[in-house]
């Protein structure tokens, strides 16, 4: 796979104004942790390797153990690996991020505003939103992950 075009620097102002809800959002009052997880779930349902590759590391660094890394895709097999709040991201994350599937029902939203407060879940749709976005822009311009980037540069 080979990157396709470089959209930061192709549109530095587009990226800016993507980088202050992402500065926003570090300083929102949700847990860092949090939102990289669902940065990352979101991710994954969006198949854009470079950002799964960048929260797993993320997450790491912060001290996620891999077990739970590793459960992130099946959450709602791995009962009490992930806590109740991070289970309601979730189930959010994933009617959000399927919206043209899913509609987002009233059950869902009922499930998240049970567990979240009307700002943490603005926050938190606005960190799905974001996460969403730049799925778009890694997938459709081939953003290529840092684990590529090692093992091409392991291969020469």
């Amino acid at each position: 796979m080979n990157a396709r075009l470089d959209y930061a620097k192709a549109s530095p102002d587009g990226y800016k104004a993507f980088g202050a809800v992402y500065v926003y959002l570090q300083h929102c009052g949700l847990p860092k942790t949090l939102i990289d997880l669902v940065f990352l779930r979101v991710s994954q349902i969006n198949g854009c390797a470079y950002c799964i590759d960048m929260h797993s590391r993320d997450l790491i660094k912060q001290g996620v153990t891999v077990d739970k890394l590793v459960l992130v895709p099946v959450w709602h097999e791995a009962g009490a690996v992930f806590t109740r709040q991070e289970r309601a991201a979730f189930a959010w994350a994933e009617s959000v991020t399927r919206v043209a599937d899913t509609g987002v029902p009233d059950e869902a939203y009922a499930a998240a505003a049970a567990e979240f407060s009307n700002k943490e879940l603005a926050d938190l749709t606005y960190a799905i939103g974001l996460m969403n976005a730049f799925n778009r822009l890694g997938v459709s311009f081939r953003a290529t992950p840092a684990a590529t980037k090692a093992a091409e540069r392991a291969a020469e």
